[in-house]
């Protein structure tokens, strides 16, 4: 009967008699195509067409527009003619058009926008030199397919165009010729520098630097150094600047060399692992959100670390969710006033290497865990997996220690890993494991089980072996025995304990990222590592840029061992740790140059204030004298005992 509900508010209903109407405009006349469907519509009001209040002459029929509200849902229905959605959406909803809460029919099709996923796969180098064709891609390798990086469109094998990693910019031959008729803008937009110890042909590749930064030179000629510039930030906020945008007299050189050569010729993987450390860094700080600013506090005797944490860890009161502060007490249960660090990170860094050496992990650098029968039933293992769960997320170390089996079985379950010799830590067990592996006939297989029939009786392994081929068979049982279905408790205890705070699950989710950073050693402090870490303001001065070159200066020579501390003591002096944690540093580590006349460090802001003088001489021997004897007094006051 050409009722009309309205989807709104109190959804009222009219009848035919009293429901709402449109006006029609005043030159109505005539006919168009609805724009939906394209049949004539007449320009005449009614139940069955409508038209729109953004539109003088858009003209529909209400089946098309409520099919076309029925598609879109409430974010994607416009007006088709112009686009306007909160003029059209009302007007629709008052003549009865029905708009659901829902996301457009297009965006919930599965694998809708699977095209959209293919990449570009093809050399197009003259001559390619790849034996498998154009089309072949290998990753991690010399025939892994690199795209240009201005259109995407064209490709090429990395060996092809002598490229030496992946991050080694590559611009195809349409897009070259674009750049070089600019009349020289592209320099602008970006420097581009070719290795003269490559001899490359200019029309195949064209090689870059893959970092932004730019090198740059002390002016003073008796460095005799080149560095790297840190990170800076202009006046307005955090943003990056250029050489170009300082002031005139913080403008510096820029030499055409970086900070050390081993620095450009760092392998593919060592820049993957970097890559994968910087993602783990970000998870951990989604992480980090879950913690409140309620403190509680952990009074810890550093002579007793592993007791004092695991009582703590035990008491109702302690919430992994909440902040934590670290105070170091004597054994009278004093506050120990006169350490001057006694931060919650030196805290975490003694538990890690405590868990480290503890009789609950075995192995050499690589370790898994081990069977100790009266600490699973303490529940050692479930707190040692908080323990890490808890560094981890409060911007402690990362072990760093666990084997790639242990890491591959909390991943991927016990049932899909393999383990190898290199996980047997015990010398009887592995002695045994070698000489069934290493016999060469009958005799010498029978002779090397004879030798563990007592051993291997006791794990169940003990076979009837009527072929030499059959030994691997054994050697895979005896290692699945030993390193995995003997710590099964263990194992799913520790699990447990690394599921505080949803670490675990990241870890599942993300398996490359946090195996770099628990199956790899922290990446080594370097001059370039400290300068990339530390951010710069840029201050107006008349020795600003100066010092900034004596700054980085300091670094090369220190990491070159021309300085009487190291770059640990640095660290410490400015954070309070001497190693960057997993998950960054809360708040961004700082440089700024006052004038004043020694350094100052403030490891709870992570500032570095660096006195501002005219000659390097000077500024180094003043950073020398204050880091060593700052560093010094906190190492003896850390040391002393009770």
């Amino acid at each position: 009967r050409k009722c009309i509900f309205q989807f709104r508010e109190n959804f009222p209903s009219y009848c035919w008699k009293h429901r709402p109407v449109q006006k029609p405009p005043s030159d109505s006349n005539g006919s168009s195509q609805c724009t939906i469907c394209l049949e004539m519509v007449e320009h005449s009001p009614s139940y069955t067409i409508l038209t729109t209040p953004c539109c003088k002459n858009a003209w529909f029929h209400r089946d098309c527009l409520q099919r076309q509200a029925l598609s879109a849902g409430v974010f994607f229905f416009r007006c088709p003619v112009c686009n306007n959605k909160e003029k059209f959406q009302n007007e629709m909803l008052r003549m009865g058009v029905h708009i659901p809460e829902k996301d457009a029919s297009w965006e919930l099709e599965e694998n809708a926008y699977q095209d959209l996923l293919q990449c570009y796969q093809h050399c197009d180098i003259r001559r390619c030199m790849c034996k498998n064709g154009r089309d072949y891609n290998e990753p991690d390798s010399k025939w892994e397919i690199k795209r240009c990086q201005c259109c995407g469109s064209s490709g090429t094998h990395l060996a092809c165009s002598s490229l030496t990693t992946w991050e080694q910019n590559w611009e195809c031959i349409e897009c070259r010729s674009i750049l070089a008729t600019s009349n020289g803008n592209c320099q602008k937009w970006r420097k581009r520098s070719l290795t003269m110890s490559e001899k490359t042909d200019i029309g195949d590749s064209l090689l870059e630097e893959p970092s932004p930064k730019y090198p740059r030179q002390s002016p003073g000629s008796h460095l005799g150094f080149l560095v790297r510039s840190p990170k800076r930030m202009c006046h307005s906020g955090l943003t990056h600047c250029s050489p170009l945008d300082l002031p005139s007299s913080n403008r510096l050189m820029s030499p055409t060399s970086l900070i050390s050569p081993s620095v450009r010729n760092l392998s593919l993987g060592k820049r993957q692992l970097g890559m994968k450390r910087r993602e783990a860094c970000n998870l951990l700080r989604e992480l980090r959100s879950q913690i409140s600013t309620k403190p509680i506090t952990l009074n810890i005797n550093k002579q007793n670390i592993w007791d004092d944490t695991f009582k703590a860890f035990r008491k109702r009161s302690f919430n992994p969710s909440n902040a934590i502060e670290v105070n170091y007490i004597n054994c009278r249960d004093k506050v120990e006033t006169n350490i001057c660090h006694s931060s919650k990170e030196d805290f975490f860094q003694s538990l890690m290497l405590y868990l480290q050496n503890s009789s609950l992990f075995e192995g050499g650098s690589s370790k898994n865990l081990s069977f100790d029968a009266q600490a699973l039933k303490d529940g050692l293992y479930y707190e040692a997996g908080r323990m890490i769960a808890v560094s981890l997320v409060h911007g402690g170390p990362s072990p760093s220690f666990f084997s790639k089996t242990l890491f591959n079985c909390l991943v991927y379950g016990t049932e899909n890993v393999k383990p190898t010799v290199e996980d047997v830590a015990d010398i009887g067990v592995l002695q045994a494991i070698m000489k069934i592996k290493s016999a060469r006939n009958m005799n010498d297989l029978d002779s090397a089980i004879s030798d563990c029939n007592e051993y291997l009786s006791t794990v169940g392994c003990l076979k009837h072996i009527t072929a030499l081929c059959d030994k691997d068979m054994l050697v895979n049982e005896i290692l699945d025995c030993y390193v995995i279905k003997r710590t099964l408790a263990p194992f799913e205890s520790f699990r447990q304990g690394l599921r505080t705070l949803g670490v675990w699950e990241k870890m599942q989710m993300n398996p490359d990222a946090f195996s770099s950073i628990l199956c790899h050693k922290p990446e080594k402090l370097s001059a370039e590592l400290l300068g990339d870490l530390f951010t710069i303001p840029c201050l107006p001065g008349a020795y600003k840029g100066i010092s900034l070159e004596f700054w980085m200066g300091y670094l090369q020579e220190t990491e070159d061992g021309e300085s009487a501390v190291t770059l640990e003591d640095i660290l410490v002096f400015a954070t309070g740790t001497c190693n960057i944690p997993a998950i960054g540093f809360e708040p961004e580590p700082t440089v700024k140059f006052r004038n004043i006349k020694y350094p100052v460090g403030n490891s709870r802001l992570n500032c570095l204030e660096l006195p501002i003088t005219k000659t390097y001489e000077k500024f180094k021997r003043i950073l020398d004298f204050t880091i060593r004897r700052t560093v010094r007094l906190e190492t003896v006051s850390l040391c002393s005992g009770c």
